[in-house]
């Protein structure tokens, strides 16, 4: 009798969840982190409870990034959902007219339209998941980001470890050379690092920039 019970309050709580992923309002969801700190992850887990609570999903990511794949959404580790690659956040628009629920990861490289445009599918009760880096290579805001975090109804800030002490990291360090903001990269050309660690890592490129051999391989 108090397996039939543990079991009936199981299925009521599974019930009560989906149910409120179908109830939400239109509102605006945006995880944010460094490298590796599992944004895309989230994400799918996020885009997969609304598909099981038979919502109508919509995904979408920059039509720029193929790391992974061309069409999907993949995380690190590997998990992936289909999604419509697009260049220009505009199109989400006319993509996303009849749909409950709106993803979209690498926010980071969209155009600042991307603020406006989610701003209005969630005034249309469109619940809107957005993935993307907080900060670039630099410890800059990157793109829409900020704004996005601005206007969003809750933000969550996910944190990969860093490589050297195994802190929290705070931000994603170029270890290639590169002056270019977009630099599409794995493991090989990222590292996540603390706030100390990422200042260390600084100091050391800026000896290393310093030091006669490197003075003459520049001229």
């Amino acid at each position: 009798m108090q397996i039939l019970k543990r079991f009936g309050n199981f299925a009521t709580m599974i019930t009560e969840n989906l149910t409120g992923e179908t109830r939400r309002p239109g509102r605006i969801e945006v995880v944010c982190g460094s490298m590796f700190s599992g944004k895309t992850e989230e994400l799918i887990r996020r885009l997969r409870r609304a598909q099981f609570a038979r919502q109508k999903v919509e995904i979408f990511k920059p039509a720029i990034d193929v790391r992974y794949s061309e069409e999907d959404v993949v995380s690190h580790d590997q998990k992936h959902i289909m999604s419509t690659p697009i260049d220009s956040s505009a199109s989400i628009l006319l993509l996303s007219s009849d749909c409950d629920v709106v993803g979209i990861d690498e926010a980071q490289f969209f155009d600042m339209g991307l603020v406006d445009v989610c701003n209005e599918l969630a005034n249309r009760g469109i619940r809107v998941i957005i993935a993307g880096l907080d900060m670039d290579f630099k410890g800059v805001p990157f793109g829409p980001m900020p704004a996005l975090c601005a206007i969003a109804d809750d933000v969550t800030k996910v944190h990969a470890i860093c490589v050297k002490c195994g802190n929290l990291a705070y931000v994603s360090h170029r270890t290639v050379e590169g002056s270019q903001r977009v630099l599409l990269g794995e493991t090989t050309e990222y590292e996540p690092l603390c706030r100390e660690c990422y200042q260390k890592a600084l100091e050391e490129e800026k000896r290393k920039q310093n030091t006669p051999s490197a003075q003459k391989s520049s001229e």
